[in-house]
């Protein structure tokens, strides 16, 4: 037998627009406004919240309500005490000395994120962490693919970074990255805090940091300066995966197969390509970590004539004894953006200046959520800088 419908009696069209009426509090529509965003800071201690403190109040908003913290096993684990659901969300991580855990926390937070519904996840790493593991070498691998592939896959959406140590790394990601600049603010500090600047000369520790050191000198209107030598070691010196398998001595060659002979590269005497007598040495570079070769080319400067010298750097990780070694060499300011925190080093050297690069993330914040175009942040940068 047929089943029998159930017929209701229509709504007459008043009625049903009253219905309507009566329950927009309580279902509103879909289209109705843009969802609000939160931000969020994927470490809990003090050092590392500072940054994710100041970008918040220049937002006028307040930070997130959130647990993050390791159990007695060494486990990291996360908890979001507020609701997130339909939210653009950002996550600020700024990397300490324990990297690895730092990359944890923000997996964590991000998957956390994403299974409590939040819209769009933006992370907010101001330094990429495994940047300079980007090449292979050997029988490595590319770690920092590696890491793009993993913060994909918990959930983040977009990234916003600071002058990354190799552009290309943005190709390693499947969603938008932002990779800002800090060179405004660090020429700022020049024009306004080291006298005299007209008599300065921006300095290249190496022919690889030259195209930075050219953009600033350029901008500046400055001359230029590029130590070269033996006591250099780049990047581009260390075997990667095209001379593997290593050469064997009896190693066995097809007949007739002879390949030309690469010759071994031989360094010149370390020397200072530049006139740095009676000037302002200004080094730049993107990362300061291992100070050696830093304080190196400083006593170069200093033998060439050079009477005052200062390092800038957007990252300053400054680890081991970095400080101290810092402190006794011939450097007279190290200056570095509060991209990763770095307060303690700064007790132990007083030499340590810090730029505070909040204003420009949290514009970007800004502009991301509100659907603004990028462009402003990115005015009068070129390619090299």
């Amino acid at each position: 037998m047929p089943k029998k419908l159930l017929l209701l009696p229509p709504l007459s069209v008043s009625s049903s627009f009253r219905a309507l009426r009566a329950r927009p509090a309580a279902f509103p529509t879909m289209n109705a406004a843009r969802t609000g965003y939160r931000v969020f800071s994927a470490n809990s201690t003090a050092a590392c919240t500072e940054l994710a403190k100041r970008i918040t109040e220049r937002l006028g908003a307040e930070l997130g309500k959130s647990v993050v913290y390791q159990e007695t096993n060494g486990e990291t684990r996360v908890e979001i005490k507020e609701s997130v659901r339909g939210q653009d969300i950002f996550i600020i991580q700024t990397i300490p000395r324990d990297v690895n855990t730092a990359v944890m926390e923000l997996l964590i937070m991000a998957y956390a994120l994403k299974t409590a519904c939040a819209r769009n996840i933006i992370g907010v790493i101001p330094y990429f962490p495994y940047s300079k593991q980007s090449k292979m070498r050997k029988r490595g691998s590319i770690v920092c693919k590696l890491l793009a592939s993993m913060l994909a896959k918990a959930g983040l959406t977009h990234i916003i970074t600071m002058d990354l140590h190799q552009k290309e790394i943005q190709g390693f990601f499947s969603f938008p990255v932002d990779n800002l600049r800090a060179s405004p603010f660090l020429l700022q500090y020049i024009q306004e805090e080291i006298p005299n600047y007209r008599n300065a000369v921006i300095v290249a520790k190496s022919p690889d940091a030259a195209k930075r050191a050219q953009s600033y000198a350029e901008r500046l209107r400055l001359g230029l300066a590029v130590i070269h030598g033996e006591a250099q070691c780049t990047e581009l010196d260390m075997d990667d995966g095209r001379h593997s398998p290593p050469m064997v001595k009896n190693a066995t060659v097809h007949p007739g197969l002879e390949l030309p002979l690469m010759m071994a590269k031989e360094k010149p005497p370390i020397t200072v390509v530049g006139d740095v007598g009676g000037r302002i040495a200004i080094i730049v570079d993107d990362i300061i970590d291992d100070v050696e070769s830093f304080v190196a080319a400083a006593e170069i400067l200093k033998e060439r004539g050079a009477y005052k010298i200062y390092v800038m750097a957007t990252h300053g990780i400054l680890s081991a004894d970095a400080p101290r070694l810092i402190e006794e060499s011939s450097i007279d300011e190290v200056v570095v953006t509060n991209t990763v925190p770095h307060e303690v080093q700064k007790l132990q050297c007083p030499k340590i200046k810090t730029v505070d690069i909040s204003l420009i993330l949290s514009e970007a914040i800004r502009r991301i959520h509100n659907g603004e175009s990028m462009a402003y942040l990115f005015r009068n940068i070129t390619v090299d800088d």
